[in-house]
C-alpha cells in the first residue's frame, strides 16, 4: 500500500492507495509545530478508526508547503513505518516540464496537481485549488506547467473582513437563503458578497487563462470549497477532491525505479 500525504498550510490530506484504488482518505488540521511522535499518534488514530494495518504500508509519498513540518513527517516515516518517504522537491522526477522563470518557486502541491490533471484529463487545462491561497495553474496541451495566478484564499479573505469590520458578524460560507445576490439583511448580504464575489473572481481569471491557452481548455477544481464554488461557477467542468493524492500516486510510480 502507498500512503500519500499532502501537507497544506491549513489542512493536511492523507490517503491510502492499494494499486490505483484510493482505499481511505482523511483531512486533518495542519500544525506546523508537531513532532514526529505527535504525527505518529495522529496517523495511528486514523489507521485504527479505518481498520488500516500500518504493516501493509510499503511506500510513502509526501508533498508539503509547510517546511517546518517536513522533518517531523520524514522522521515519523523512518521511525514508525520503517520507510524512507518520497518528498516532492528538487531531484524528484515529476514528469512535468516546468516553464516558470525559477522552477524552485513552484509549490510542490501545484506540480503534483498539474501532473494529475494532465494524466487524468489531458491538456490544455486550468487547475484551481481552493486552499489557504486560491491558486490557478495553467497546463499546456503537452503537459508542461506554464505558470498561473495566486489569490488570497476564501477563508483568509473572510477572516480578514471579520477582523477589520467590528460590526459585521462571522457568517458561514454558503449560498444566501433565497439565492439572490441582493441581500435583504446583513447575513444574506455578506454571504452573497462572499459567494458571488469569489465566483466572479474565478470566472474572470479562467476566462483570461482560456484566452491564452486556446481551444479545448479544461477546468478542474480541487480543495475544500471546490464543490460549493463549482455549483455556481459555470466555467468549472470537473471537481476532483482527490487530485493531489492521485498526483502523489503518479509521482511515486515515476520514481519507483522498477
Amino acid at each position: 500500500m502507498l500512503l500519500a500525504i499532502d501537507i497544506g498550510n491549513t489542512n493536511t490530506v492523507l490517503g491510502v492507495f492499494l494499486g490505483e484504488t484510493l482505499e481511505h482518505q482523511w483531512r486533518i488540521s495542519t500544525r506546523g509545530d508537531q513532532t514526529a511522535d505527535e504525527v505518529a499518534v495522529t496517523l495511528r488514530g486514523l489507521f485504527q478508526s479505518s481498520g488500516v494495518d500500518p504493516a501493509r504500508v510499503a511506500d510513502v509519498a509526501v508533498s508539503s508547503v509547510v517546511p517546518p513540518l517536513n522533518e517531523a513527517v520524514v522522521e515519523m516515516c523512518r521511525r514508525y513505518l520503517g520507510i524512507e518517504p518520497l518528498v516532492v522537491g528538487p531531484g524528484v522526477r515529476t514528469g512535468v516540464q516546468i516553464r516558470y522563470d525559477n522552477p524552485r518557486e513552484v509549490g510542490a502541491d501545484r506540480i503534483v496537481n498539474g501532473l494529475a490533471a494532465f494524466r487524468k484529463y489531458g491538456g490544455p487545462a486550468v487547475v484551481i485549488d481552493f486552499g489557504t491561497a486560491t491558486t490557478f495553474d495553467a497546463i499546456a496541451v503537452n503537459g508542461d506547467y506554464l505558470g498561473g495566478a495566486i489569490c488570497p484564499g476564501i477563508r483568509i479573505s473572510m477572516d480578514a473582513l471579520f477582523a477589520r469590520a467590528a460590526k459585521l458578524p462571522r457568517v458561514e460560507m454558503k449560498q444566501p437563503q433565497d439565492g439572490a445576490v441582493i441581500g435583504k439583511n446583513t447575513v444574506d448580504s455578506m454571504q452573497a458578497g462572499f459567494l458571488y464575489g469569489f465566483v466572479g473572481q474565478i470566472e474572470g481569471i479562467v476566462q483570461r487563462m482560456r484566452a491564452e491557452l486556446g481551444e479545448g481548455c479544461k477546468v478542474i477544481a480541487t480543495g475544500g470549497l471546490a464543490t460549493l464554488i463549482a455549483a455556481h461557477a459555470s466555467c468549472i467542468e470537473v471537481v476532483d477532491d482527490r487530485l493531489t493524492l492521485d498526483g502523489l500516486r503518479l509521482l511515486h510510480e515515476l520514481n519507483r525505479g522498477d
